[in-house]
């Protein structure tokens, strides 16, 4: 029997950034602002090239970016912040960590954002993450009208879709700003990092200060010197920098976007077509302006009462592969009753119901298409087995 492939390995890491940490290393200069043309200020003019943005600023995290992106928008103290109730717990916490109130918008069972409970809640909020989830996209044209008609501005929380495009036009470039991220499971991968991106000057320059460039480190950006220099000591520095040898870990991994975005998209829609053909799972199909760089597959279980649910998983899980079911465990960071740090919860039954029986498994580019028939074997034969051998009490 085939073994089944270990989705959580990372590709490895290209030999010309090894050889980049090791000239770093030999100099010790590993501050982002001990020199002038530091990899970190190289990565981001690299970075908003490759995705068409004007400014990118290099953080310590997505997290770090979506926060720095809530503090440059000027929002004051308590300012409401719409978010779907379907993303990862860093969302809401960057907004608690901003003194603002995240507001949760109800997503449905293909995982977007209910766009009546959207444009219900809008006119209450003073801004909006839109979290593409796992690289799903909402509707951006939707969303982006109610949102100009409302001159509400929009962060795009792009943590899982770099390489994906809406109408030819890289997510992340669509709202006000764009945030990304180089967690280890992540496109770009330096074990942690992230990037924000945006073409409003006078944003960017206060979230580099804001960064941490202080005193004059700003006059290190090659770019805003009169932005900057209005927001000298008006700004508090919350350190949220990357390092000179997470950029350099980066920036040759840029050549690779196009064949892992490639790869994960074949890879996709190859086990997607397979796990389609079962009356029990469903993938739900992309929006017609959208073309997805997935480095994951989600699916439903459909019509599954909840005995049956616990058969596939664990059916699954013996045959060597674990299926993540959002909303089945205690400690999920992804299911929205479980953000217990948030003063209120709300009831939200469209994504509850959703979360209940979404499945999540890491389906990178670098999997052949043998790994794939494996990978997708285990989970027909484990939805089979759950529906075979379990039935409701009489």
């Amino acid at each position: 029997m085939p073994s089944v492939p270990n989705v959580y390995h990372a590709e490895p890491i290209p030999e010309a950034a090894i050889a980049a940490v090791q000239d770093i290393l030999k100099t010790g200069d590993l501050f982002r602002y001990t020199s002038d043309n530091s990899t970190v200020a190289l990565l981001e003019a690299e970075f908003a090239r490759t995705i068409g943005s004007s400014y990118a600023l290099a953080v310590s995290s997505c997290s770090a970016a979506l926060f720095l992106s809530l503090k440059a928008l000027g929002l004051s103290r308590d300012a409401k912040v719409l978010i779907p109730a379907f993303t990862f717990g860093a969302v809401p916490s960057a907004v608690v960590h901003a003194d603002c109130i995240p507001v949760l918008c109800e997503c449905g069972d293909k995982y977007r954002i209910d766009l009546q409970d959207f444009s219900a809640k809008l006119p209450c909020v003073d801004a909006v993450i839109i979290s593409h989830m796992r690289g799903h996209t909402s509707d951006m044209d939707a969303i982006m009208a109610l949102c100009d008609a409302a001159g509400t501005p929009v962060i795009e929380d792009a943590a899982h879709s770099l390489g994906t495009t809406w109408h030819g036009r890289n997510i992340g470039t669509l709202g006000k700003i764009g945030c990304f991220s180089f967690q280890s499971y992540k496109l770009l991968n330096a074990g942690e990092g992230g990037i924000m991106i945006t073409d409003d000057a006078d944003l960017i320059a206060r979230a580099v200060i804001m960064s941490g460039a202080y005193e004059h480190n700003w006059k290190k950006h090659p770019v805003l010197q009169t932005a900057f220099a209005n927001w000298q000591n008006k700004l508090p520095l919350y350190n949220q920098r990357l390092n000179v040898l997470s950029a350099a870990v980066i920036r040759p991994q840029l050549d690779e976007l196009p064949r892992r975005v490639s790869q994960g998209r074949r890879n996709h829609d190859y086990v997607a077509a397979q796990l389609n053909q079962s009356p029990s799972l469903y993938v739900p199909a992309k929006l017609p302006p959208e073309e997805r760089a997935p480095d994951s597959i989600q699916f439903n279980l459909v019509d599954m009462p909840d005995d049956q649910v616990a058969a596939f998983i664990a059916a699954a899980k013996t045959a060597g592969l674990n299926v993540q079911v959002f909303g089945q465990s205690a400690d999920n960071a992804r299911a929205f009753w479980n953000w217990q740090f948030l003063d209120d919860i709300p009831d939200l039954p469209k994504t509850r119901a959703m979360l209940m029986r979404a499945c999540d498994v890491r389906l990178p580019a670098r999997l052949s298409l043998q790994d794939c028939d494996i990978i997708a074997g285990i989970i027909l034969d484990a939805a089979h087995h759950a529906t075979a051998h379990t039935h409701l009490p009489a």
